[in-house]
């Protein structure tokens, strides 16, 4: 279920060698060597200095596990130390992590069950974008759709590799780009008539969000299914759709 919160980073999860955090869209996770702990430390300014200071988080004692794009929302994992960070990355690596994604793209996929296999390259005419290519490196993305609206589709999805900008990419390739993702898609709410409406499916990021992630046991933490609420503007073009926050409630733990 989701409410109507702020733009803060929300702790969802910590114990003595793993923390999750929620994070909001906007917040960048790139990370040069010259900086190694920036981006740990752009995310916890995002979280309520009382939770930093109660669990008693710094940004040059965590380890980022894995990355989301700018402007994607939702779970993070950061380790305590080295041994979680190379046990938990390990994890990702072999992808034992099942990760579910939640999108609103334009239009209605069909079927509503599916998966996309495309293989995925640069795209040499702009460096920011990613393409479907034959000469790519192999990608698979199942999708489920859990509800249409006018205009839009809410979907899970459950990407099978973890290639740069996979998921968007898919989707845009499939003809469903997702709704704020204008580096894929090109504004289209332009079309859209009804003015709240409008401002509703224009959110200046793409409606993207972390899902869930399930962990495997491991020597760094137990076997774990996290769960990361979508952030207020997700939450509130969905009601303006008519989207019940029911629907993520028959959403599976896998799709594949």
């Amino acid at each position: 279920m989701w409410h109507a919160g702020g733009v803060a980073a929300e702790i969802v999860y910590a114990d003595e060698r793993l923390v999750a955090v929620n994070k909001p869209p906007g917040v960048s996770l790139a990370t040069g060597r010259a900086l190694p702990h920036a981006a740990v430390a752009r995310l916890l300014a995002a979280v309520p200095a009382r939770a930093c200071r109660e669990l008693g988080l710094a940004p040059d004692e965590l380890h980022l596990v894995h990355r989301l794009d700018v402007g994607t929302s939702g779970l993070v994992l950061l380790a305590r130390d080295p041994d979680a960070h190379r046990a938990l990355a390990g994890a990702f690596a072999s992808r034992q992590v099942t990760k579910l994604y939640l999108a609103l793209v334009w239009g209605v996929p069909r079927p509503p069950r599916g998966r996309y296999e495309w293989p995925l390259g640069p795209d040499r005419r702009d460096r920011r974008r990613m393409r479907v290519a034959a000469d790519g490196r192999q990608a698979a993305t199942s999708y489920l759709r859990l509800a249409r609206a006018r205009y839009a589709a809410l979907l899970v999805l459950q990407p099978a590799t973890g290639r740069t900008h996979q998921i968007r990419v898919h989707l845009a390739h499939a003809g469903h780009p997702i709704v704020g993702d204008d580096l894929y898609a090109g504004p289209r709410h332009h079309a859209v008539r009804g003015e709240r409406l409008r401002a509703a499916l224009a959110p200046g990021h793409p409606l993207l969000h972390a899902w869930r992630l399930a962990l495997p046991a491991t020597a760094a933490s137990p076997e774990l299914v996290l769960t990361a609420e979508p952030p207020a503007d997700f939450a509130g073009t969905l009601a303006a759709l008519g989207v019940a926050p029911a629907v993520l409630d028959t959403a599976p733990e896998r799709l594949g």
